[in-house]
């Protein structure tokens, strides 16, 4: 079975990302940390297993931190824009837009600790079944579904509560979605999730070099 890759992201223009993380360290900061996440990210589906690599964006990424650095790491991939109200429905069009056959494995862009090789078994297990990995707080940063159109359970799960990723789970189970689960993460919402986070990356991550350019 082929496997698409598809990036959830938003541009992270100062002021508009990572607001709750930027409540306590700034905006600029914050959209730093955000730019560097994606960039860790984007690297991570470059070199993973996948058949095609897909961003779903939105926000202006001309006004975005590091936006020439996001610019050229996004030459390779294919970039759709995200379209929908609400974080459920938006996921929903941006698997049926991302799929042309096969399997689409979703990621966003909190979790730059994630390896290809990460990825590369996950997308190697939706031969078999579909995946859902859970995420510390509760929610979820990864779903690869081999039927895009069980991605519309999403649009009756509340986004963002501590009961997001067993949501999911029962939605997309009632659905008829057959799941295999993957190693849980932590992703990054808040400046208690930064060293911990950093600490779970490469060295030359730039995430975690932004982290610790911060602290110093």
């Amino acid at each position: 079975m082929t496997v698409t890759a598809l990036v959830v992201a938003k541009a992270p223009v100062p002021g508009l990302a990572k607001t709750r993380l930027a409540a306590t360290i700034g905006d600029a900061a914050a959209a730093e940390l955000a730019a560097a996440s994606l960039l860790d990210t984007l690297d991570a589906v470059s070199a993973a297993d996948v058949d095609r690599r897909v961003v779903a964006l939105t926000g202006t990424l001309a006004d975005a931190a590091r936006a020439h650095e996001l610019t050229r790491a996004l030459a390779s991939f294919t970039v759709i824009a995200q379209r929908g109200d609400g974080l459920g429905e938006r996921l929903a069009n941006a698997h049926a837009d991302a799929a042309t056959s096969g399997a689409v494995l979703q990621i966003g862009m909190d979790t730059p600790q994630v390896t290809a090789l990460l990825l590369s078994d996950a997308a190697a297990r939706l031969g078999s079944s579909d995946v859902l990995g859970s995420a510390e707080d509760g929610g979820w940063w990864a779903l690869g579904l081999r039927n895009p159109d069980h991605a519309r359970s999403l649009l009756d799960v509340p986004m963002s509560a501590p009961s997001t990723g067993a949501d999911t789970l029962a939605a997309l189970t009632a659905a008829g979605a057959s799941i295999t689960m993957l190693p849980e993460l932590r992703d990054v919402d808040f400046e208690s999730d930064l060293e911990a986070v950093a600490q779970l990356c490469t060295p030359t991550s730039r995430f975690r070099i932004s982290v610790r350019q911060m602290s110093n």
